[in-house]
């Protein structure tokens, strides 16, 4: 074993350890070892009763200092303490599987992210599920957002978001080249804009990961294909697959319309400066990368706009659930009931998921609240991006075809990062279809 592995593995069974030692305390208000942020939420309430709560996005805690502060208010009777940590993502997801293998240290409540998700589904999951509140509110909801955290049908993870995904246009490229955004239907459409933004502008049509999955993922995602299937079966290799990324390649090579990435993916400093410069006219993103435009590319307000997704076929669809973080009660709660019902007030209510736009600017998996009056109150995002977001929203909402996961998806993951995005988009030493194959052979024998 590395150094560095036995040093992380050890700080971490400290970590849990140290967990254990300090469930009980007096205040809570002291940091926990390792956390970038601890907030004590309603201490101000008599007889309360203390949760943990743990995330890996130190943003989400300002959606539940509204919840406490809601619940406080409305069941002044029974008021809740939160104590919420966030931690550095990788610490956090492995400290949680510690804590839950070892019986000790697990917070009441904690954030998981998708793709980490599927490891606290093995054998026999470590969580609470939450049927009970998820089934009389089931039809109100995008509903493949529940089944990517479920298990045998049972609802162990609450959503934070649909994840829609949607094209995002800079309206002032897309002028000076000559396109009608509103005319770009299909992805044959996509690709003509496309075109015609690299011949009559500085720009290109859209710029592809090389170090990440969004700009494929999505894609791939809509025309109803995956890494996956239901059973749990890898297509990494499947024809769609084969013939999306070919696409991708030949708009960077044929095309001369697109280009990678910089800095690898859509995350990366060099790439909001590129964007915010005007380098790309296009991104394929969930709605949740509105903020990354707010927060990293100021410049772009009032340019941008949202619209569907390009389809593939003439009756395929403009939209794929991408991205997302399931929130769950663990089974080492000593307040079960209370955590339940605390947590499906926040994310399953009207209001909970008004808060969820409002206060974090998600778009509410709840889909009922779309055409709300309070979605509809002017804030940043829609000085950003103009007052018709939930608009396109609406007009896809039953395209929303959310990713197939299970306990493979980090492996998957590996290959495509490490191998196929390189070779394929990048040095070109592979096809499409040779590294897809490889990628899935490799997947398949672990």
């Amino acid at each position: 074993m590395k150094k560095s592995s036995l040093y992380v593995m050890l700080f971490s069974m400290l970590f849990v350890i140290l967990a254990a030692c300090g469930k009980g305390g007096g205040g809570g208000s002291e940091n926990a070892e390792g956390a970038d942020k601890t907030a004590v939420i309603g201490s101000d309430a008599k007889d309360a009763t203390e949760l943990k709560f743990w995330t890996f996005q130190e943003v989400h805690i300002k959606f539940y200092e509204d919840a406490v502060k809601r619940w406080n208010k409305e069941f002044p009777d029974r008021p809740i303490k939160l104590k919420a940590e966030a931690y550095p993502y990788d610490n956090m997801h492995n400290n949680l599987l510690l804590a839950l293998q070892s019986g000790t240290g697990a917070p009441d409540i904690v954030d998981i992210e998708l793709g980490r998700f599927p490891n606290y589904l093995k054998g026999e999951p470590q969580l609470l599920p939450m049927n009970e509140y998820v089934e009389p509110v089931r039809d109100k909801f995008i509903e493949s957002r529940f089944d990517i955290y479920s298990k045998d049908g049972k609802n162990y993870g609450l959503p934070t978001h649909v994840g829609a995904t949607v094209a995002y246009y800079n309206k002032e490229i897309m002028d000076k080249a000559g396109v009608d955004i509103d005319s770009i239907i299909t992805w044959e459409d996509y690709v003509a804009a496309g075109k015609k933004v690299a011949e009559n502008t500085d720009a290109k049509m859209v710029a592809f990961e090389s170090a990440d999955w969004w700009s494929y993922w999505p894609l791939i995602k809509q025309q109803g294909s995956d890494f996956f299937d239901e059973n749990g079966k890898a297509t990494i290799a499947s024809e769609t697959n084969i013939k999306t990324l070919e696409a991708m390649q030949k708009l960077i090579y044929e095309d001369k319309s697109a280009e990678l990435a910089p800095g690898g993916e859509y995350h990366a400093e060099e790439f909001y400066g590129y964007m915010n410069g005007g380098g790309a006219a296009s991104i394929l993103m969930p709605m949740w990368y509105m903020s990354r435009f707010t927060d990293y590319m100021p410049d772009l307000k009032g340019k941008m706009v949202i619209r569907p997704m390009p389809k593939w076929t003439e009756d395929g669809n403009r939209s794929a659930g991408a991205g997302g973080t399931g929130t769950a009660v663990t089974n080492q709660t000593k307040h079960p009931e209370l955590a339940k019902e605390f947590l499906a007030y926040a994310k399953l209510s009207e209001e909970g998921n008004i808060a969820l736009w409002k206060v974090l600017g998600f778009d509410p998996p709840m889909w009922t609240v779309w055409d709300k009056p309070e979605i509809r109150e002017d804030n940043k995002y829609y000085e950003y991006f103009g007052d018709d977001i939930f608009d396109t929203l609406l007009s896809v909402k039953d395209e929303i075809d959310s990713i197939n996961m299970n306990e493979k998806i980090p492996d998957a993951q590996e290959q495509l990062f490490t191998n196929v995005f390189n070779n394929v988009l990048r040095s070109q030493s592979q096809t499409a279809e040779e590294a897809l194959k490889q990628a899935e052979e490799a997947v398949e024998s672990k």
